[in-house]
Order: structure tokens, then C-alpha cells, then sequence
């Protein structure tokens, strides 16, 4: 048997604040989580089909997300509400890297940056991806 995808690690500098954000903003659920000295989350969209862990490594330099640009690493979520989640988000302290656009294809697409300057792509797609 082949491996399959597991999940994907992100190191912040918050472990337990950044998580909290995505599971009280973005509908994602703790799947399992550690102690100190890493403070690890393993995060879950709805589906538990997609897994994220949040840590903090103190070996490894926190990069400066905030200062890359969005296309360099982001989060997708695809949404059936796509101005009212983005107005929801900024209001909970997200900030915004530009305007809404709209692809070739009729999608719509939202670039935003969570707390910690991660950022964060809203989708609202005419043929959703699963």
C-alpha cells in the first residue's frame, strides 16, 4: 500500500491562539493536540478529510509570513459566502490584501491575512474542487 497525505505542519509563534482563531473563524475542529515545548494543534476542516498542525518550533525561525507574498504559501477555503466571510474575518482581525477578483473561469477569490499574517484565500468557486 502506498502512503497517503496525512497532514500539512505550519510553525507559528502561538500555537494555541492561532488554532483557537481557525476553530472559532473558519469552522476547523482540534483533532488531537500537545503540550509544551511545541504546543502543537492538529487541525481538521468539517470534513476531516484536511489536516493542518500548528507548532512552534524553537529550533527553527518563525518565517515571516507577513512579508512573503500571498501566492508564496496559503490557506484555501472554499466559501458559499464569500463577501460575507470576508467582512465576518476582517472584523475578527484579519486584514485584507486586496479586492475580491474574479478568474477567467467565474470564480471568486478573496486574498486575506489572518492575525499573524499568514494568508488566507476565500473561494467561492462555480464548480467547487471536491
Amino acid at each position: 500500500m502506498e502512503p497517503r497525505f496525512e497532514h500539512f505542519a505550519i510553525n507559528v509563534s502561538d500555537p494555541p491562539a492561532v488554532a483557537a482563531w481557525y476553530v472559532q473563524h473558519l469552522a476547523m475542529q482540534v483533532v488531537r493536540r500537545g503540550e509544551a515545548p511545541t504546543h502543537m494543534h492538529f487541525l481538521a476542516d468539517r470534513t476531516g478529510r484536511v489536516v493542518v498542525e500548528i507548532y512552534c518550533s524553537a529550533a527553527e525561525p518563525v518565517p515571516d509570513y507577513a512579508r512573503q507574498h500571498p501566492q508564496t504559501l496559503h490557506f484555501a477555503f472554499a466559501s458559499d459566502e464569500l463577501d460575507a466571510d470576508r467582512q465576518r474575518l476582517l472584523a475578527a482581525g484579519a486584514s485584507s490584501t486586496g479586492d475580491v477578483t474574479v478568474t477567467d473561469a467565474g470564480d471568486r477569490l478573496a486574498m486575506l491575512r489572518d492575525p499573524w499574517g499568514l494568508a488566507l484565500q476565500l473561494c467561492q468557486r462555480v464548480t467547487p474542487m471536491a
